[in-house]
């Protein structure tokens, strides 16, 4: 956990077992999708990455309330920026502003569905990257992330950049 989602859990000792679990969980139903193949991605700026950040809302909000999911959702991404400043990975990648960006928009997608939805929220989810109601980070077909214009990024353009060329498409876009 980071320093941020350390005080969130200070300041919610009642509810953060039950986080940790719908973390979790939301990992897990990441892998099966990916693994079935139900949408394509390797889990970094991709569909995968906003279905597990969607996801994960939704069940918080279903369990812990928006206020909450939110507030865990903001903290997780005040994680990721003081991870950014030490240098250290997350999932493999260092991460940045966009990639935040990108978290904390299909996180907001995640609430919306959450409150709407008890039942079958993994299809719902799905459902949304696929018609791109949720954002993922363009890139080529070989996995290499282009800016607006769709000019290819040199990775050392990227290496310990919060802010960088990146752009968001829709989900859907390929």
């Amino acid at each position: 956990l980071s320093c941020p989602e350390k005080w969130w859990v200070i300041g919610h000792p009642f509810v953060a077992k039950k986080a940790l679990k719908i973390s979790l969980e939301a990992r897990q139903k990441t892998d099966s999708i990916q693994q079935n193949k139900i949408l394509i991605g390797e889990g970094n700026g991709d569909p995968i990455d906003a279905f597990r950040h969607a996801y994960w809302m939704a069940k918080l909000t279903q369990t812990i309330g928006e206020r909450k999911a939110r507030k865990l959702g903001i903290a997780h991404e005040k994680g990721n920026y003081r991870d950014f400043k030490i240098g250290n990975k997350e999932d493999g990648t260092l991460p940045d502003k966009i990639s935040s960006e990108m978290d904390l928009l299909n996180n907001e997608v995640g609430i919306k569905i959450g409150k709407e939805l008890a039942i079958i929220l993994a299809q719902k989810v799905v459902e949304e990257v696929k018609q791109g109601n949720c954002k993922i980070i363009k890139k080529d077909k070989q996995g290499i992330f282009l800016d607006s214009e769709g000019n290819m990024i040199p990775k050392e353009n990227l290496i310990g950049k919060w802010e960088n060329n990146k752009c968001l498409v829709e989900s859907n876009y390929e």
